[in-house]
């Protein structure tokens, strides 16, 4: 069966110009990049204090985002390099990342630090104090409790959201949609009478959880269900709403259309390429 391919539209990856396609080869979906980035995010702070960082990045992804919004709220200085899967995985991927060979990966002077949340407390630990902005509460037990629900908010809505969005069944759609909502109800407490998770201010929950205002509202529409319901979870909805409207979180973010035919694509292909079911 020949390849089929998606309209490669233009658009602003933080601070760097795109030009994306995306493919399909041998059941796989790849995204390439058709145009070199044109220029750094520059920051107005630490630029003196630290050499240049570079994040690996997939364009569609929805871990790689967070770094992203992290090194925004410092005000440090970084580079993107975006993984043209077209190409396979590229010779500094796999050298940064051996292990799972996944991005995102930070590159820090000569050191690579690997998977979202672990580099987002590196970059928490490595960068604070005086007007650095913090992402991890002080108190310990409060650092603790972000610790816990980040971990919760990828095992749980991330992987819950993608196993009904990609589930053809009607019954295992339903009971993934109802695991889902059970997962989503917990977060839903986390942020109720809070403007964010850490209180007043962006934190590391937040960042962790930042899919949920966009991708999150593609998954249902691509995957036929519903989970951020305004009544079912109006402190979460409300706290969605908010979020993607920041001018430094919705920069970042890839055009909704775009990842709408992204995700489209993918679920078709991975349903065509199911084995058949007695």
């Amino acid at each position: 069966m020949a390849a089929p391919h998606l309209p490669a539209p233009r658009f602003e990856l933080g601070s760097i110009r795109l030009n994306m396609a995306v493919v399909f080869k041998e059941h796989l979906i790849f995204v390439y990049i058709r145009e070199i980035p044109t220029r750094l995010h520059c920051s107005k702070q630490q630029s003196t204090i630290m050499a240049k960082l570079k994040i690996i990045v997939s364009a569609t992804s929805l871990f790689c985002t967070r770094i992203e919004w992290a090194l925004k709220l410092k005000g440090l200085e970084y580079e993107l390099t975006v993984e043209d899967w077209d190409k396979g995985k590229s010779e500094l991927l796999l050298k940064s990342n051996p292990v799972h060979k996944k991005v995102p990966v930070l590159l820090d002077d000569g050191v690579a630090i690997a998977e979202s949340k672990v580099i987002l407390e590196y970059i928490d630990e490595k960068w604070k104090g005086g007007d650095l902005y913090p992402l991890l509460p002080q108190d310990p037990y409060e650092r603790a409790q972000a610790r816990f629900w980040a971990q919760f908010a990828d095992d749980k809505c991330v992987f819950g959201t993608w196993g009904a969005c990609r589930a053809e069944d009607a019954l295992e759609k339903e009971k993934a949609v109802e695991t889902a909502l059970e997962s989503f109800a917990y977060l839903e407490k986390q942020i109720e009478g809070k403007k964010f998770f850490a209180g007043d201010k962006i934190g590391y929950l937040d960042l962790v959880a930042g899919w949920i205002p966009h991708w999150l509202g593609v998954m249902e529409e691509t995957g036929g269900i519903k989970i951020l319901d305004a009544e079912r979870f109006p402190s979460l909805h409300g706290w969605a709403k908010n979020f993607i409207e920041i001018p430094l979180i919705k920069e970042c973010v890839p055009p909704r259309d775009f990842l709408v035919n992204f995700w489209t694509a993918l679920l078709s292909n991975l349903r065509s390429s199911a084995p058949n079911k007695p």
